[in-house]
């Protein structure tokens, strides 16, 4: 499958861009769900959820659409991975197996300054469990440092079935390698001058990228993110519409 979307769904210039200008503000949700067949969830990288909200989330997503969550910030933005396994089970226990079904990957971004130790991140993806609470996890790292181009790290990952992020970015390295049994990518550079984001035959591209990444029975996740925000719902539905919705 090929899952594609945006990151969270409350961006005041989207009203009006993305969203119609009279919609309450509480129905943006449901609206973003409809439109797109995943989301990145980032304000769980920024605060604590509580299991109710989870579970909103969950009913008011259609059926076969996906969350990606956004690992807390206290879970990786520290000085030694080794030592975020309190942290981690924090996380992972403010409820969100209530998003059952609708769960997708957990995304760990590293701070751009982590440079890659091998006995520390073997340590960290060992940390990361395979279920939680009888719900199965994916788990998608984001290194941001150009030290991760390693086969040393490439093995960790693969060994741990932990994707590493295609990041399509001006400021952070690109890892083209395939560690998980599916593929997790970042657009970054979406274009306001351009009213979808990016151009048509772009859009052509990374079209025929997913679906090269999709051959074998990978799931695919590509979510627009940064670059010009604006632009990231127009960009998304333009790329759903090129490989068709499930």
């Amino acid at each position: 499958m090929i899952k594609i979307g945006i990151g969270g769904w409350t961006y005041e210039p989207w009203r009006g861009t993305f969203y119609p200008p009279k919609l309450p503000q509480a129905k943006e949700i449901e609206f973003a769900t409809q439109a797109m067949t995943a989301i990145e969830v980032n304000g769980t990288f920024y605060s604590r959820q509580s299991p109710k909200t989870f579970e909103k989330w969950a009913k008011t997503a259609p059926e076969g659409f996906l969350y990606a969550l956004k690992a807390s910030r206290f879970c990786t933005n520290r000085k030694n991975l080794a030592e975020a396994e309190e942290s981690i089970r924090n996380f992972l226990d403010q409820g969100l197996i209530e998003l059952g079904p609708k769960l997708g990957p957990i995304l760990w971004q590293l701070a751009a300054t982590k440079k890659f130790n091998a006995d520390e991140i073997e340590a960290f993806l060992k940390l990361l469990p395979k279920e939680w609470g009888g719900l199965k996890l994916r788990h998608a790292l984001e290194p941001r440092h150009e030290s991760f181009n390693d086969p040393a790290y490439f093995e960790l990952a693969r060994k741990a079935n932990v994707a590493t992020v295609y990041a399509h970015s001006a400021d952070y390295p690109t890892f083209e390698e395939q560690t998980a049994d599916f593929t997790y990518a970042r657009l970054q550079q979406c274009r306001e001058e351009v009213d979808s984001g990016y151009a048509p035959a772009e859009l052509g591209a990374w079209a025929a990228q997913a679906r090269e990444w999709e051959k074998g029975g990978r799931d695919v996740f590509v979510f627009f993110i940064a670059g010009a925000k604006v632009r990231a719902p127009a960009a998304a539905q333009a790329l759903i519409e090129r490989v068709g919705r499930p």
